[in-house]
């Protein structure tokens, strides 16, 4: 099993780390592309070094090499995640735009029919990123929202990450345990 991570340059690289570290501890095969951005993200926003993320994934592929197997729809994964997904990196996947191996990537993953969830974390929305995230829900793509639930009752911000991540894995049929799923019987 293995599973392409994009982290692009919005806020909310925290979300992208998060699955970083569960895909290493489930033993599931990581292939990591980040943008420029993303690792200015990291320094920014975590305690974590961008080297130090890098180290979480199980091979690192640099966003401008177009000689990597993910620029190749022949690169065999479960799908790709970009998360946090940035209105930029929406917009080009969108439009097929596809100049770093972030967006070649995706484009592949769209191209080849599997699975591709980008989490935007970026509020509120324009028409133009609407429109972008309709185009893409049209070709295949799921839109998912950093926008955690409380009905789990978090207490305090991991288990909020946790639960964007858990609904990341879920689309994938990746089983995990990060949150607690809405039960039946009335919460107490």
């Amino acid at each position: 099993m293995r599973l392409i991570v994009g982290l692009s340059g919005a806020s909310g690289i925290i979300y992208g780390i998060r699955m970083l570290e569960v895909l290493r501890d489930q033993k599931i095969e990581s292939d990591l592309v980040m943008t420029d951005m993303a690792g200015k993200m990291v320094g920014l926003e975590t305690p974590f070094s961008e080297d130090e993320v890098i180290g979480l994934a199980t091979r690192y592929h640099d966003c401008f090499d177009f000689t990597s197997p993910l620029a190749s729809g022949g690169y065999r994964n479960l799908g790709m995640v970009v998360l946090p997904c940035s209105m930029k990196t929406l917009a080009g996947i969108a439009c097929g735009f596809a100049d770093n191996l972030l967006l070649r990537a995706a484009d592949c993953t769209l191209k080849e029919r599997r699975p591709l969830v980008l989490v935007p974390r970026e509020t509120p929305l324009n028409a133009i990123q609407i429109r972008n995230m309709l185009t893409l829900t049209g070709a295949g793509a799921t839109i998912l929202p950093a926008a955690p639930g409380f009905y789990h009752r978090p207490k305090d911000i991991g288990e909020l990450i946790d639960h964007i991540v858990g609904k990341t894995l879920d689309v994938f049929h990746i089983e995990h345990h990060l949150y607690s799923r809405w039960k039946d019987e009335p919460l107490s």
